[in-house]
């Protein structure tokens, strides 16, 4: 009877050993797993937008010219000039002062004409406009490394994970819930 009571106890004690056993295997399993992140690298794209800019520039215009040939200066410059040398002289050095004066003064007309056609200017306010791109960098999504079980694993994730770590299931990490202590 002692036999059968030392045989019954090694059972029993096998038993709940083994139960023991798996209940501790099952709730080592059952416990989350995590994988640790290691980097996350955002990727960005360019984009350039083309724009008009346009602003004011107020410009200077030469008038055209009523005598392009300056014929008028060239014409009272030389009355002018004759007028003026026929008063010096006698006889005829009178005349040789009269014609180098209406040739003198012809040349003289002339040159005042000249500079005043270039100075009658008017001004005008013109828009003048060029095209500029803005450009603009945006974050696309983010490349993800982690480590799990000793291997390092990427992901390409829309939006950034959180925390340090994620949750795994079923070797696959839980994106969704990505945090953890």
């Amino acid at each position: 009877m002692q036999k059968s009571i030392i045989i019954g106890g090694v059972i029993a004690a096998l038993g709940v050993a083994g139960g023991v056993a798996i209940g501790a295997y099952q709730s080592g399993d059952s416990q989350p797993q995590y994988a640790d992140i290691i980097s996350v690298d955002p990727i960005t794209q360019t984009s350039e937008t083309p724009r008009q800019e346009c602003h004011e520039v107020t410009v200077t215009h030469r008038r055209p010219a009523q005598d392009e040939h300056r014929i008028a200066g060239t014409a009272i410059g030389a009355i002018v000039g004759g007028v003026v040398g026929n008063q010096f002289g006698g006889g005829s050095g009178k005349k040789i002062m009269t014609a180098a004066g209406a040739v003198g003064g012809g040349i003289a007309g002339n040159q005042v004409q000249g500079q005043m056609q270039q100075g009658d200017t008017y001004t005008t306010t013109e828009q003048r406009c060029n095209t500029v791109k803005d450009t603009k960098q945006e974050t696309v999504g983010y490349d993800v490394r982690y480590r799990y079980d000793g291997e390092v694993h990427e992901a390409k994730l829309d939006k950034k994970p959180q925390g340090e770590r994620v949750s795994m299931r079923n070797g696959e990490p839980q994106w969704q819930s990505a945090g953890g202590a």
